[in-house]
């Protein structure tokens, strides 16, 4: 790479990250039709096989790259593929479909549940880049990312900011999947961060997509059977394609390229642009949205979550994170 492009990376990877993550939720336009129709295995299977197809040709140019891996490397890509990829986004999926069984109507509080667990996923991050890749967080570290945890529960919350702890009745199965989810994301975050020391992000993006295929397929067999291949028109076409260019391989090339500059702590952080675009999407009229206005407090939450991940992409790792210095090398080299 380029030593300008190099830099503008190294200095904005943290926002770049939190852009990459705000891609993804332009799922939630996508995905609620296509869960009325098909499984959730059976909308992962298909999302995967069209995005692989579209990397087929970085593995062949890669392959060299792909030979030269350690074994710690190969699993690393595997449990990313099997974790976060095939199972994480099948369990979330469902959870997603539990808020949308009625399209015209849907289900808010079922939501909300889903993504206040959602805010658990920076706690695992946290946790797991320190036991696994030996990231050391500095005391500036905890109120930034405070403040952008406050700033997305706002925005999840605007309507009751005291909702979640009140004593209700919630949606357990949505929440258990939704947290099984969260904690395999929080996971494929420090695999990824981990890989790319040795891989480049176009190779990990790929690995990602193709190693899930045949553990997608066997969650889609053992759900349906032999209806595993039913339900499928071609009036999906065009939810699958914008599922596949979009939050898939637009949102996860540039997710990687910025993981690979970023230390795992702060891009779990970064991470959270997900709900924080979720919720602006719905604000959007239809047929994009719901219509929602947004409220003086979500916008409040907006500017506080943008306040703390843009602060730390300044901050980086020299003041809030202590990276490994043979680690933060190897990335540097990418």
């Amino acid at each position: 790479m380029n030593a300008s492009p190099r830099r503008f990376l190294d200095r904005g990877s943290v926002v770049l990250v939190a852009v990459a993550a705000g891609l993804w939720a332009f799922d939630a336009y996508f995905r609620p039709g296509l869960t009325q129709q098909l499984s959730s295995g059976q909308i992962v299977l298909v999302e995967d096989l069209l995005i692989s197809l579209c990397l087929v040709p970085v593995i062949v140019a890669n392959a060299s790259e792909l030979r030269r891996l350690s074994g710690r490397r190969w699993l690393a890509l595997a449990a990313i593929a099997i974790g976060p990829q095939a199972v994480a986004t099948v369990l979330f999926t469902k959870a997603i479909g539990f808020s949308f069984s009625n399209p015209a109507q849907p289900n808010f509080e079922v939501l909300h549940e889903v993504y206040l667990l959602y805010l658990l996923q920076p706690v695992f991050g946290v946790a797991f880049a320190r036991i696994f890749l030996g990231e050391r967080r500095k005391a500036s570290f905890w109120p930034l990312a405070g403040i952008a945890l406050v700033g997305v529960y706002l925005i999840v919350f605007a309507d009751d900011p005291m909702a979640p702890w009140q004593i209700r009745h919630p949606e357990l199965m949505a929440g258990l999947l939704v947290l099984g989810a969260v904690i395999m994301w929080a996971a494929g975050t420090v695999l990824g961060r981990y890989a790319l020391q040795s891989v480049s992000y176009p190779v990990t993006t790929s690995m990602r997509f193709m190693l899930a295929i045949p553990v997608l397929l066997l969650i889609v067999l053992v759900d349906k059977g032999g209806a595993a291949f039913s339900g499928y028109s071609i009036s999906q076409l065009p939810s699958f394609l914008g599922i596949v260019l979009v939050p898939g391989l637009l949102a996860m090339l540039l997710y990687y390229l910025a993981l690979s500059r970023t230390p795992a702590s702060l891009a779990t952080i970064a991470e959270l642009g997900y709900p924080l675009a979720l919720f602006l999407i719905f604000s959007l009229p239809a047929p994009v949205g719901q219509g929602a206005p947004l409220r003086p407090i979500e916008v409040v939450g907006a500017v506080l979550l943008l306040a703390g991940v843009v602060t730390l992409n300044f901050l980086k790792t020299r003041d809030v994170v202590e990276v490994p210095h043979e680690r933060l090398a190897v990335a540097r080299s990418i």
